[in-house]
């Protein structure tokens, strides 16, 4: 039977504003929703570390800790939200709405409403007989940098045996899923009147050979990297913003182009960063000084579960689905980095996230909440 209180706590939840963003001017600090959900687990016995998180905007995790021992599981969600759709939303997204067998509101799929959830599941366990700790951690800057997951596995702190992130994944097991690296590449010309070409230098001539690089650099690599698992089975380059010149009577004095690339776990981070620099290099010895090449943000790598616990098997017996891989990508490579199972599980569609009228639908309550109760007792009870 769901108690009032699982409403209640959802309710709290989502009227606790946690936006993040790279605009600073909506940018917010997720210090009242880590405090809400401290004093909320502090209340079933668990002992609480908020830790500040560096070079954020005042963001911070939560690392909530029940029972001693080595192991144990970890429950993982991100405390922030996207920002939202001014005016699109039919009703107030910090106010959970329930209509039509359906829970509206900013965050209740992706994902602060998992919370919800995991307080729901505490609720019948005998939690004063967890035989391994049980651990929760609520990370800030998911949605941004990751800047939350980043700084609480330098740290290494805790090492359980398991550990599942509740992205919105409609209670399918995900094992594995892409990374993601965005750069920018900038081209400085020499501007000048398009009556004497040779008196400039054309940033967008540059840049038309360097596109002509990138783009057989990601045929080798849609050749050499093949992942069968993947819905799309090849690492993935995309070419997405370009914008140069100021005019047709103007030699192009500057060019940028922003692209992304999505790899599956065999390349590493590292290895696709060096193979687009030596994918420019001619381009660069063509023209010294005129190229730079800036990561837009932190690269996100690839993830693929260790499934040293058997724990992939323990979730497709749980919720009934084969597990499977994903194309975007969450923290569960900076989790597996603990050593331990990692999987990305949770309710909701990840069809609703980021999206006008965000919804949880109240059919994933009782499977959700019987998942997680599940997973504790067969791995700290």
């Amino acid at each position: 039977m769901l108690h009032q209180s699982f409403l209640e706590h959802y309710a709290q939840i989502i009227s606790t504003s946690s936006i993040s963003a790279f605009d600073e001017k909506i940018d917010k600090s997720n210090r009242p929703i880590i405090d809400l959900l401290a004093g909320w687990l502090a209340d079933f016995g668990f002992s609480i570390t908020i830790q500040s998180v560096p070079h954020t905007n005042n963001k911070f995790n939560l690392l909530a800790k029940l029972g001693s021992g080595e192991g144990g599981l970890l429950l993982c969600g991100h405390s922030d939200t996207v920002p939202f759709d001014e005016g699109r939303w039919q009703s107030d997204p910090f106010t959970l709405t329930e209509r039509d067998g359906k829970l509206f509101g900013l965050g209740t799929c992706d994902m602060k409403g998992f919370f919800a959830f995991i307080l729901e599941a505490l609720q019948t366990l005998p939690l004063n007989k967890l035989k391994k700790p049980l651990y929760i951690l609520a990370s800030a800057d998911e949605e941004t940098s990751m800047a939350g997951a980043r700084f609480f596995v330098e740290q290494q702190l805790i090492k359980p045996d398991m550990a599942l992130i509740g992205e919105p994944t409609e209670l399918v097991p995900i094992y594995k899923h892409k990374g993601h690296i965005a750069q920018s590449l900038n081209i400085r010309g020499q501007a000048g009147h398009s009556s004497d070409p040779a008196k400039g230098v054309n940033a967008i001539e540059i840049m038309y050979q360097a596109i002509g690089q990138l783009l057989d650099l990601q045929s080798s690599l849609r050749e050499k990297y093949k992942d069968e698992a993947f819905s799309v089975p090849h690492v993935t380059m995309n070419l997405g913003h370009i914008h140069g010149g100021d005019g047709e009577n103007r030699i192009c004095g500057q060019c940028l182009l922003n692209f992304d690339l999505r790899a599956v776990p065999a390349l590493s981070d590292q290895e696709a960063l060096a193979m687009i620099d030596a994918a420019l290099a001619p381009v660069r010895d063509r023209f010294p000084n005129r190229l730079s090449l800036d990561l837009m943000y932190p690269t996100a790598p690839a993830f693929a579960c260790k499934d040293e616990q058997n724990i992939i098997e323990l979730a497709e017996k749980l919720t009934g689905k084969p597990a499977k891989s994903a194309n975007y990508a969450t923290e569960a490579p900076f989790i597996n980095h603990l050593g331990c199972d990692t999987l990305v599980l949770g309710p909701g569609s990840i069809n609703q996230a980021h999206q006008p009228d965000e919804f949880m639908s109240l059919t994933y309550v009782d499977p959700t909440v019987s998942v997680l109760r599940q997973f504790i007792q067969h791995v700290c009870l």
